[in-house]
């Protein structure tokens, strides 16, 4: 197994994929609880953009996209709908005494991995490969995730995250979870 940065539109398409076999509406509701699932679904366009301003973290086995973690600049925040209320939030949270907004951070766009490949430290290695990556350049790793997908709470709770805040929306409960860097 490589865990790597994107390095073709091949991968990227893999990338997408993976997206759609996981996203929620794809998968029962028994699945959804036992194996998590994907909520935004990107379009080439935009993984190709996102891809260009800071390369997209992958887990490959035999050259085949079996694990992927997003890179979501601020800068891309309106490009997806769903969401914008998502980084609005971001700016107002208070994290250490000072709004988000006063961070240098970048949303963990996104998380898959391919079923078989579940339990096998790829979600762990995927995020290893961020901080070695993007630690420099940033100081938080910041994402959300449902309090309906209680697999990847634990998961990232595991690599490091801490949830600093929840919120409610028109869909569900969330937890922001922060990953210090500094």
């Amino acid at each position: 197994m490589e865990f790597k940065l994107v390095e073709s539109n091949n991968e990227l398409e893999q990338i997408l994929e993976l997206q759609n076999d996981n996203h929620y509406e794809n998968i029962s509701p028994d699945l959804k609880k036992e194996n998590g699932f994907v909520t935004v679904r990107h379009n080439f366009e935009l993984l190709s953009l996102m891809n260009k301003k800071a390369k997209q973290i992958i887990a490959t086995k035999n050259g085949k996209v079996i694990g992927y973690a997003l890179v979501m600049l601020k800068e891309f925040r309106n490009l997806i709908p769903i969401l914008i209320p998502m980084f609005d939030t971001f700016e107002n949270t208070l994290y250490k005494n000072s709004k988000l907004s006063n961070f240098n951070y970048y949303v963990m766009g996104q998380v898959c991995i391919s079923e078989k490949f579940r339990g096998k430290e790829v979600f762990k290695n995927l995020y290893l490969k961020h901080k070695e990556v993007y630690s420099s350049r940033f100081d938080l790793c910041l994402t959300e995730v449902s309090s309906s997908n209680p697999r990847s709470m634990r998961a990232h709770q595991k690599v490091g995250f801490k949830t600093i805040s929840t919120f409610n929306d028109e869909t569900d409960q969330w937890n922001i979870l922060s990953w210090d860097w500094k």
